[in-house]
């Protein structure tokens, strides 16, 4: 049998990045080295023609705007009119996940950001401050709504991603409703 190391563990009390949980519907954009463009959701690759909330679309008539996110795979949350909360918009939204390397760099101007609500040391009564204060003032991205989801916790030391959301937060996500 080959040895297997065992992973070297990170440490929890490091720095993390707290953003909105937006109740959207995951999406992707994929930019190939030759310019090969996709669409994707949360489990499978979309078109204009098998679509998930239009995403595909969108991001085909945007094509030559996005392409401007440069190579790669680029995650976020495709939110707004008709999707989840709708968030009493009259249009749909995509927010960019990755914080750190689009939070203070220049975007196409037909993307967002997810907004970051903390950056410092991981520890649980940060993490509650900041879900009573999204709770209490409502949400970031959507400014004047008062029923924003949650948030997103990503431990960066760890490179893991937690969620918590305001309601509901100790059932499953199949017995929440949502």
């Amino acid at each position: 049998m080959d040895f297997v190391p065992f992973n070297k563990i990170p440490r929890l009390s490091r720095g993390c990045v707290i953003t909105e949980k937006i109740d959207g519907t995951n999406a992707s954009i994929y930019i190939g080295e030759d310019g090969e463009f996709l669409t994707g959701s949360r489990n499978r690759w979309i078109t204009p023609e098998d679509d998930n909330y239009g995403f595909a679309r969108w991001a085909n008539d945007n094509k030559e705007e996005l392409l401007e996110l440069g190579s790669g795979l680029h995650y976020g949350e495709w939110w707004g009119q008709g999707i989840q909360r709708r968030y009493d918009m009259d249009k749909k939204i995509f927010s960019l996940f990755n914080t750190g390397r689009w939070g203070n760099n220049e975007l196409p101007s037909c993307c967002s950001v997810v907004p970051v609500l903390f950056e410092g040391i991981f520890d649980t009564s940060n993490i509650e401050q900041t879900l009573l204060e999204l709770k209490e003032n409502g949400s970031i991205a959507s400014p004047g709504f008062m029923k924003p989801e949650g948030i997103v916790i990503f431990q960066k030391a760890g490179r893991n991603l937690f969620k918590k959301t305001i309601e509901k937060d100790e059932k499953p996500k199949g017995q929440t409703g949502g």
